[in-house]
């Protein structure tokens, strides 16, 4: 019979409250938890524990751990890995989700190294393995060009990273109680490596692709760096954020962060346009959830007017303008 039972979440807080992301690890934590009839639990460095803790009772946890330690407020990674190991050994979930984030990515192979746990980054559905009392993680592979399905040690701790909108979140539920436990455990100072010199905001363009209304995304049918000044023109008529396939990443056209599929982001906007976009299935993974999708191709066989709800096809240098003016017109 193992010692490991229960989910628990490593929280991020943006802006006073919870992160989207830490909305949606816990919508799937508690949405697995109560197929095994366990709890959830949610880490949090918080400076007001109570309103960060009720938050997180409303979306689904169970217990929230909540610490005001200065090393931890100050993100220092070596502080959170301290921490956070420190906690799992006393709580021993079963399966700890950890957003696939800056500091997820820095922070879960290290814990689960120290858990001697599992470990599956990047991954896009979870499910319970009742058989084998354990999970099934779903993950992209080959560039994502495929998918991998990984089961865990039957019984064994397992630490996971999570992708954005991989997860759905709970309506805030006020009537739930739960429990928020102060964490009295300060890293110890010989494990803090890392001294934080200096901080600096990054640029933001608007909001995030994760959570944009409309996005304008271009592909490698764009053919360079200038035709996305033309997407830009058009997103930023309409409201929109600008996206982007694997290629225009790959040749530097635009930054990483603007990526869109499954080694990017997973978007759900109201409206996708996709321009010059033909369509891999590496991409269609990232936007399908699209409410409605609009492409403009020059080629009329692109797999993307399968998925796409109005498909125009002609060269974007073509339509594009078109589209610009009539929108300049309003």
């Amino acid at each position: 019979m193992s010692d490991y039972k229960g989910i628990f979440v490593v929280g991020e807080i943006e802006n006073g409250s919870l992160s989207s992301l830490t909305r949606e690890l816990l919508g799937g934590a508690r949405r697995l938890a109560d197929t095994m009839q366990d709890e959830v639990g949610l880490f949090l460095v918080a400076k007001e524990p109570g309103n960060a803790g009720q938050e997180g009772i409303t979306l689904g946890a169970d217990k929230v751990y909540v610490s005001t330690d200065p090393a931890l407020l100050d993100m220092n990674p070596d502080a959170y890995v301290f921490v956070v190991t420190h906690l799992c050994s006393q709580i021993k979930p079963l399966l700890c989700l950890i957003g696939q984030t800056d500091l997820g990515r820095d922070l879960a192979p290290r814990v689960a190294a120290r858990l001697e746990a599992g470990l599956c980054m990047d991954c896009i559905h979870v499910d319970v393995n009742e058989e084998r009392n354990g999970f099934i993680q779903t993950r992209p592979a080959y560039g994502g060009k495929a998918l991998s399905v990984i089961a865990s040690t039957n019984g064994r701790p397992q630490v996971n990273t999570v992708r954005s909108k991989a997860m759905e979140p709970l309506l805030p539920q006020d009537q739930r109680t739960g429990e928020t436990i102060a964490v009295q455990e300060s890293p110890d100072s010989s494990s803090i490596r890392i001294r934080i010199l200096e901080r600096e905001a990054a640029t933001s363009g608007g909001i995030k692709l994760e959570d944009a209304k409309v996005i304008v995304a271009g592909g490698g049918g764009i053919g360079g760096p200038e035709g996305f000044d033309m997407i830009k023109d058009l997103a930023r008529r309409i409201g929109g954020e600008v996206g982007a396939t694997r290629v225009p990443v790959d040749e530097n056209w635009v930054p990483l962060s603007m990526e869109i599929g499954q080694t990017g982001k997973i978007v759900n906007p109201e409206l996708y346009i996709a321009i010059g976009i033909s369509g891999a299935a590496q991409h269609i993974t990232g936007c399908l959830n699209s409410k409605t999708i609009v492409s403009i191709n020059k080629d009329p066989d692109a797999n993307i007017f399968k998925i796409s709800d109005i498909g125009l096809v002609g060269d974007y240098r073509d339509v594009l303008p078109v589209l610009i003016e009539k929108f300049q017109e309003r």
